[in-house]
């Protein structure tokens, strides 16, 4: 078996990793995700990532044999396409501007008992962006296709194949029904339920890479492309894959989105940032987010001390697992597992429930192996340490 490669799309970091069937690291490429101004509205720049990933494929397939490949994105981004080109650029979900036609969109779109998708601010509910947009570039969105979730929009520039998938499709969009695993009154409505191509699972191989990208980077001509999956419901899968007990994952890097295994959809507050995420087999899981990677940049501009600062994060990373109610292990997961003063003051904090520090780096690798391996996952070597 070849080496999988991830196509880790953030919102503050693309990563391109190249790992071996153990997880080990062989190659890690990484380039700050752009926005760029309008007109006509601030956009992600797909073409910048995507060249970048082209690239990058290149110099991993000049020493290794890769035999997959695994998109893994940030939540509420959506493309647009028509044939094999954007209708539309692809809206910055931070673009406030979205909010215009709010008066209209909310009584149309709020339904947190059936949607558990609570109203946010800016595009953060994919619903709203599509609303905006159908409404500003109503000739443009009437020659809409397919609306391409983030993931699944380079799983189809890296196959030619178009699929969804509901970690993305259940990421506080309006657009679907976690508990009946259907889409929204709103999505049907709007008749945009027909524009998104079929659900797949995450492990789905979509097709192998299409030839001329193949014959541009070196990779194998067979190398597949997996459907993929929403970057926090990546590090999620590495536990839920193994466990039925209660259990907590803090998915830490520009948002921290907390996700606890076994707490009740009931005592999710749409008024705290709370709401139900979608997990790889369509389950929900109960979820608190709080914008954490920005919060810390704030704090450290202002010259706060890095350790007072970890606090400030760890007791906000507390209210959310206490509104959560979550209960079991608390794994931590990206960036700030590498925090000792974040993740010593989280232990403090939920005494006696015992606190871990992941070792993914990315808090997305192992969860894109399992994809790879599905379902005959063997066992991950998490080398994670307690702080207990």
């Amino acid at each position: 078996m070849g080496a999988s490669v991830v196509l880790d799309v953030g919102k503050t970091n693309t990563k391109l990793c190249a790992v071996d069937a153990s997880g080990r690291v062989l190659v890690e490429l990484r380039r700050p995700s752009a926005v760029l101004a309008g007109p006509p509205y601030p956009r992600l720049d797909c073409e910048g990532v995507f060249d970048w990933a082209i690239e990058g494929l290149a110099r991993i397939a000049a020493d290794h044999a890769v035999a997959a490949i695994v998109p893994v994105a940030h939540g509420a981004t959506a493309a647009l396409v028509s044939g094999e080109a954007l209708v539309l650029p692809v809206l910055d979900y931070e673009f406030e501007g979205v909010a215009e036609f709010d008066a209209a969109y909310e009584p149309l779109a709020r339904d947190f008992a059936r949607t558990r998708s609570p109203r946010l601010p800016a595009g953060l509910n994919l619903g709203r962006q599509l609303f905006w947009l159908e409404r500003r570039f109503p000739a443009e969105f009437a020659r809409t296709s397919d609306i391409l979730l983030w993931p699944q929009y380079f799983a189809w520039r890296l196959s030619g194949a178009r699929a969804s998938e509901w970690t993305s499709l259940g990421c506080h969009t309006d657009l679907w029904q976690p508990e009946a695993r259907a889409f929204s009154s709103l999505a049907r409505e709007r008749g945009w339920d027909t524009r998104f191509p079929p659900l797949v699972p995450a492990w789905r191989r979509l097709g192998a890479i299409r030839p001329e990208l193949a014959r541009a980077t070196g990779l194998r001509a067979d190398c597949a492309v997996l459907a993929g999956i929403h970057d926090s419901n990546a590090s999620y899968l590495v536990h839920r894959a193994r466990r039925e007990d209660a259990f907590a994952v803090v998915s830490t890097g520009t948002w921290f989105v907390c996700m606890a295994h076994g707490a009740a959809l009931e005592r999710l507050n749409p008024e705290l940032d709370m709401l139900a995420n979608v997990d790889a087999f369509g389950d929900p899981v109960a979820t608190a987010r709080l914008m954490g990677g920005r919060r810390y940049e704030t704090l450290i501009e202002r010259a706060t001390p890095r350790a007072v600062a970890a606090l400030e994060l760890a007791r906000d990373t507390d209210r959310c697992l206490d509104a959560l109610g979550a209960t079991g292990d608390v794994i931590v997961e990206g960036p700030f597992a590498r925090d000792r003063a974040y993740c010593e003051a989280l232990a403090g904090l939920r005494k006696p429930q015992p606190v871990f520090a992941s070792a993914d780096a990315t808090g997305t690798i192992a969860g894109a192996l399992r994809l790879v391996s599905w379902p005959d996952a063997p066992p991950m070597n998490e080398k994670r340490g307690s702080l207990r």
